[in-house]
């Protein structure tokens, strides 16, 4: 996986003023934690541009005065109006360790059910993927070159790799759709179905969170 580069600076001061004048300036206000210690710092608004703005997963060295240390973006906070960062948080990663990221799915080949008049309909553009740094990929790699018009990838069907896949293997990551012209069904028909099958995703994507979300508690008592 890419790695991106973020300068920082130790912060002498906490609290919301200095954190506000720190954003006047263009900096971010950050901590990293997960090793030792916390390190509180900041760290210039640009250098977050290809780590946040892109729909990559990316580690972060992070460069604090010479110190430095190999870490993930964890938490980002925006401004609800400006969408100014507002603040970042970043784990430390260890070899030994493992970690959850959002990684995206990227389809390769050409399914035959579009060549026949199908549409392919990604559901779960990104999965929850939990493995030691080393072993974390860039992309999940999903072979479409089989797939058949009203076929559809799930969870369970990816190859087993280094990594654990967090979602349920029952969930959808991608389908050839028939179009409402070869089945003989209305737009608002169709638009309900793809409605309900946007739900099913959303509702797996809060499980799989819910899931993350009481592992990490039970990790901290």
């Amino acid at each position: 996986m890419k790695t991106v580069e973020i300068i920082g600076y130790k912060r002498a001061n906490l609290g919301k003023t200095d954190s506000k004048k720190l954003r006047g300036e263009s900096f971010v206000p950050c901590v990293v934690y997960g090793g030792k210690e916390q390190i509180h710092f900041s760290a210039p608004m640009i250098l977050f541009r290809d780590v946040v703005y892109t729909p990559e997963a990316r580690f972060v060295e992070l460069n604090i005065e010479g110190e430095i240390k190999k870490s993930i973006l964890q938490d980002i906070q925006f401004h609800p109006v400006s969408e100014v960062i507002l603040h970042a948080d970043f784990l430390e990663l260890f070899d030994d360790k493992p970690i959850k990221m959002s990684i995206p799915v990227i389809t390769r080949g050409i399914a035959p059910g579009i060549q026949t008049g199908g549409k392919l309909t990604m559901k779960m553009p990104r999965l929850m993927i939990k493995s030691l740094p080393q072993d974390m990929p860039e992309s999940i790699d999903v072979d479409i070159s089989k797939l058949e018009l009203g076929k559809t990838i799930k969870v369970g069907d990816l190859a087993p790799q280094k990594y654990e896949v967090l979602t349920k293997p029952m969930v959808s990551i991608c389908s050839v759709n028939v179009p409402r012209v070869m089945k003989g069904i209305t737009e608002e028909e169709e638009e309900a179905a793809e409605a309900a099958e946007a739900a099913e995703a959303a509702e797996a994507a809060e499980a799989t969170e819910a899931t993350e979300g009481r592992a990490s508690d039970n990790a901290e008592h």
